[in-house]
């Protein structure tokens, strides 16, 4: 009896190992394929732009487990693609992460600058009707042009989802229209008081 129990523990041992061989003689295609998968779905989340370094990693992974498979190591090439695919998901939530950020952040930007923007041209208008200097004038009429200009690249930028590009749009113009602004307030004072 001893022996056909001992028998039974060699066929079952045997065929784990050949599980196990059969397991290692194939390429990991599928892992592979789920890892290239990831990685296409964190480009399309804006991976390139908010999470380089973590898409840049799973791309290596992946390139490893594709030399791993033509150098018939398959259990290094699982390893690879197994890193590839989770660097991969990592970097897709990083990027809707600080694309978020982004979004807000230019949000607000493009907020200050237009809010700005407004209250330069009434200062403007009244700078104008207290006919202050031609020369502060003519300076705040280029900042709110700018201004106008920088704002309408920014919308733009901000449609397109650019958010980076809204803060480069924009960058500056909110300080510049708010000296202006001060500059017609101090202009427009004195001219007022002139014309009473």
């Amino acid at each position: 009896m001893p022996s056909g129990g001992f028998r039974l523990a060699v066929a079952v041992l045997i065929a784990a190992s050949l599980v196990t061989a059969a397991c290692g003689d194939d390429p990991p295609d599928k892992e592979i394929q789920q890892a290239q998968g990831a990685i296409d779905a964190a480009r399309t989340a804006g991976a390139d732009d908010y999470a380089h370094d973590e898409l840049a990693a799973a791309e290596g992974a992946l390139k490893h487990a594709r030399e791993a498979v033509d150098e018939r190591d398959y259990r290094l090439a699982l390893n690879n693609a197994l890193d590839s695919r989770e660097r991969a998901q990592n970097a897709e939530k990083e990027a809707a992460d600080q694309k978020a950020t982004a979004r807000a952040e230019a949000q607000q930007a493009l907020a200050a600058t237009s809010a700005a923007l407004a209250q330069t041209k009434v200062k403007l208008k009244a700078a104008e009707t207290a006919r202050a200097a031609a020369r502060t004038l003519s300076e705040a009429r280029r900042s709110v042009a700018d201004g106008d200009k920088a704002v309408q690249e920014a919308r733009a930028a901000f449609d397109l989802g650019n958010y980076r590009g809204v803060t480069s749009a924009i960058n500056g113009s909110t300080a510049r229209l708010a000296a202006a602004a001060r500059d017609l307030d101090a202009a427009a004072a004195p001219a007022a008081r002139r014309h009473r």
